[in-house]
This record gives C-alpha cells, sequence and structure tokens, in this order.
C-alpha cells in the first residue's frame, strides 16, 4: 500500500464532505461553507482521488453517499469532533460558561422556556452568546453525539451512552379538555380515566407522545386517525371539540383568549423532567454542571426544581 502523507488531507476538506453527506446538495453545502460551489466540489475530488475512493454518487437531481463514503464519513465526523475538543479544551477556564454555546431545546418546550430563559442568562451570563435550535429529542440528540449542538434540554431520561445528564425541574401535566366534555365535570381525575378514544396524541417521534401513552397506561403503539403535529396544532384540535390531551404547565401561559373552548384540569403525579444533556467528552462539562445547577436554582413559574422534591412534585405559585 502506498504511503499517504497526512499533509494531504485536511479538516476543511472533511468538513466539506460531512456537509455534503448532511445536506445531499453540492449548492447548499458550499453556502453552508462559505466557499463556492466550484470550489467545494474541486476539494471533495480532490479528497477521493487522495483515499482511492468515491465518496458520492452524482447526477443532476441527487447526491448520494456509497458504501464506502458512508463508513469513511463517519470516521471524519469523529475527526471533526476530536478537532473541536481540542480546540474547546484549550478556551476552558474556570467560573462561568462563556463564548459560543449551540443549543438544543425540544419542541414541546422551547417556544414556552426560552423566552423567560433568555432575560435570566442575560443577567447571569453576559459572556455567552447562545445559537438556539429546537426539534424533536432525537434529531437533537444525533445533532449532540455529531458536534452539532454543545447542549440540550430534553425530557429525562434520553437514551444512548456517552452522555451526561443533569435533571433540572418537574414540569407538571394538566390534562386539557374541550369545554363541556364530560371529564371535565369531575370533582377528581386520575390518569386511567383518560384511556379512551378521544385522547389526542403528537405525531411519533414527540416525546410528548410517549410519555402522554405511558401515563394513561396505554400501549406504546395505537392507531388514531389524526396526529398532532406540534403542541399548538394539539391545542387547536382540543379547542375545535376533538378531543382532549396532555398539555405541560408551561404551554398554558397566555391563553386567555382561549377561555370558553378549553378547561383545564390538575392531575395527580402527573409530570415530565426536564433536564440538561451533554457530550461526557466535552471538557466544558464542568461549567455544562454549574450552569445546570444554576437553571435548577431557577425554575420556571409552575415548575419544582429536582433536587428540593423528594416525591411527587407540587407546582410552585
Amino acid at each position: 500500500m502506498s504511503y499517504i502523507p497526512l499533509s494531504g488531507l485536511s479538516l476543511r476538506d472533511i468538513e466539506y464532505v460531512v456537509a455534503v453527506d448532511d445536506l445531499r446538495n453540492f449548492s447548499r453545502a458550499a453556502e453552508r461553507c462559505g466557499v463556492s460551489q466550484g470550489g467545494l466540489s474541486e476539494q471533495v475530488r480532490k479528497l477521493e482521488s487522495l483515499l482511492g475512493v468515491v465518496l458520492f454518487e452524482r447526477s443532476r437531481r441527487h447526491v448520494t453517499v456509497t458504501p464506502d463514503g458512508a463508513r469513511l464519513i463517519a470516521m471524519g465526523r469523529d475527526v471533526l469532533a476530536a478537532a473541536r475538543a481540542m480546540i474547546e479544551a484549550a478556551r476552558v477556564r474556570t467560573g462561568p460558561l462563556e463564548g459560543l454555546v449551540r443549543m438544543g431545546v425540544i419542541a414541546t418546550l422551547g417556544p414556552y422556556y426560552v423566552p423567560d430563559l433568555l432575560p435570566l442568562l442575560r443577567g447571569a451570563y453576559p459572556q455567552l452568546k447562545l445559537q438556539l435550535t429546537d426539534s424533536l429529542t432525537d434529531t437533537m440528540l444525533r445533532m449532540l453525539r455529531h458536534d452539532e449542538l454543545d447542549v440540550v434540554f430534553a425530557a429525562l431520561p434520553v437514551g444512548g451512552d456517552g452522555f451526561e445528564c443533569a435533571p433540572l425541574f418537574h414540569e407538571p401535566f394538566l390534562a386539557a379538555f374541550p369545554a363541556g366534555h364530560p371529564l371535565a365535570q369531575r370533582r377528581t381525575l386520575a390518569m386511567p380515566d383518560l384511556r379512551g378514544p378521544d385522547l389526542l396524541l403528537l405525531e411519533d417521534g414527540h416525546c410528548l407522545r410517549d410519555q402522554a401513552l405511558t401515563l394513561c397506561g396505554m400501549p406504546p403503539q395505537r392507531d388514531q386517525p389524526r396526529l398532532a403535529t406540534s403542541l399548538e396544532m394539539l391545542w387547536h384540535m382540543i379547542g375545535a371539540g376533538e378531543g382532549y390531551s396532555l398539555i405541560p404547565r408551561l404551554a398554558l401561559r397566555h391563553r386567555a383568549a382561549w377561555e370558553g373552548l378549553i378547561t383545564v384540569t390538575a392531575l395527580p403525579s402527573a409530570y415530565r423532567t426536564i433536564g440538561l444533556v451533554w457530550r461526557t467528552s466535552d471538557p466544558r462539562g464542568p461549567a455544562f454542571s454549574e450552569f445546570a445547577r444554576f437553571l435548577r436554582d431557577n425554575p420556571p413559574e409552575g415548575c419544582t426544581p429536582v433536587d428540593t422534591v423528594s416525591s411527587a412534585p407540587a407546582p410552585r405559585d
């Protein structure tokens, strides 16, 4: 086997092929990398020549990664992650978290938690610069594993090795019914009462869907003709009288316009635990742990910090 000098392999070229693999489009990959499409294409061809492997199958309409390409690009992602860890290790300082942090927030939490979180962070972490992303849990954990995110706010527990998880607060669930629904008239309500065909759910991939089914004691796979694509659409479906569902406490804020259409009922011991997740290998782990302690000491209204609750949480007034 002929010797290939490492000087011919650059991190920049690896970034290019990873971008093409992510986007499956040379034009969008070039835009993300801040180079011309011709320049990116030429560097990818040079890398393929250096490795003696075709990484991508190209056509006018499609870009498909080859089997050899998939194997080598996965290794390239590890190389980029190690390089970024090296840079971050050189930047680590004792004291508050600072610099750019790419933060992911699950879609059923972000719109309701982030607006109050940002002013809090601005005062306590003036040197912190945030880049925010919201998506499904599995998508963001994949991005976190591939060093495309630094931390993720998610409902715990999360699956997979290589993650550090710090629980922050318990967010209660409440039952939301169309006004006049028979269940909304009950003085007390238990989770098994919610089993039934009128229980509305989010689409597959939302952790809130699985939590609702688990709390109600229903099987993971449940056929339903209509599924909500988002928590907001779920709320609208309830208001339209299509059924009822579990709604996280923070998502009930600023809903005065819906009075008369939706009735909200408290549920005993129904909640989800929100936590902060980061890679175990990230050298900023101690700073993230301190960040988690700060967030735990400042839970959002209606939620309780994990470390002060020994049993089922009671929402703060």
